[in-house]
């Protein structure tokens, strides 16, 4: 199935306290080119996605955001420091015996004393983190796959017409080419006969001048090496794996052969069909380009 370089997706999953959101964009480029931007707490788990984008995407610019609001106050831990809060204790019933103190301290006061109670965060399980943003991505790579599927078969169609557009061209090429030779042997004899008026015409020689006429505008071999081009390029449309690269390469040779044909005919009448061809053929290569 042909994909496009181009594609959107998006995903948007709550796990484990955290609202992740995760959007993949990608434009045509020639190699892939992955950017991951995230907030900067959570940078260990670009390898990871990276990775996962590699398996999906062979080439592309492809940019990946992701944002992440913590949505639960997990991951927060208190902690009691009881040595310090027993030396509280003791100061303070040391001050009640001195001074005879009524003894007051409940278990809110001695709480309330500094570093008794010290709240700090969880350490996170990285790995796990990493998995939910992986797996929050592996949904947004789902949806931009869909969308590259999708494309792909639009841009599939359209070369597929244009293919046939230049198989129906090069047919009336093939037509036409051997015409071009009689013509050019008729009007060979028709000046000929001018020119010697009534002296007689030497008709090997005519045969040898068509002949050489022939064999330089001979475009046989061109149009069967496009028509083998044609048929290469259908299948590779129809090819499971990325073939952008391939089909880039092939439409050149095509461009080739339409060139060489254009250079070899002198007629009129191929050489507009020629110039229809070439049309097409530019426009598939501008239409390759966005293939992965």
């Amino acid at each position: 199935m042909v994909r496009s370089m181009t594609g959107y997706g998006r995903a948007r999953s709550t796990l484990h306290g955290r609202d992740i959101t995760v959007e993949v964009r990608s434009v045509n480029n020639r190699y892939l080119d992955c950017s991951i931007k995230m907030p900067r707490v959570y940078i260990f788990a670009e390898d990871a996605m990276k990775a996962l984008v590699q398996k999906t995407v062979s080439r592309g610019k492809v940019d990946v955001f992701v944002t992440i609001d913590t949505v639960e106050a997990e991951g927060s831990v208190v902690r009691v420091d009881t040595a310090l809060a027993g030396e509280y204790l003791q100061a303070i019933r040391a001050l009640k015996d001195q001074f005879g103190l009524p003894e007051d301290v409940t278990a809110l006061s001695l709480a309330r004393m500094p570093d008794v109670l010290t709240v700090t965060k969880a350490e996170e399980d990285l790995e796990a983190v990493s998995g939910d943003i992986c797996s929050v991505l592996e949904e947004a790579l789902a949806a931009y796959q869909a969308m590259r599927a999708t494309e792909g078969e639009k841009l599939a169609a359209d070369i597929a017409g244009r293919l046939d557009t230049i198989e129906a061209l090069t047919g009336k090429v093939e037509e036409r080419s051997p015409q071009t030779v009689a013509e050019y042997r008729q009007k060979l004899l028709d000046r000929m006969q001018e020119v010697l008026s009534s002296a007689s015409i030497d008709e090997s020689r005519i045969l040898t001048e068509a002949a050489i006429f022939a064999d330089k505008v001979a475009v046989d071999e061109e149009t069967v090496r496009l028509r083998s081009h044609l048929s290469q390029l259908r299948e590779m449309l129809r090819s499971d794996v990325p073939v952008g690269r391939k089909l880039d390469f092939l439409i050149q040779e095509v461009n080739r052969e339409s060139n060489t044909i254009g250079s070899k005919c002198s007629d009129l009448e191929i050489a507009r069909w020629v110039v229809e061809l070439k049309a097409e053929v530019e426009k598939i290569r501008e239409q390759v380009q966005n293939i992965e």
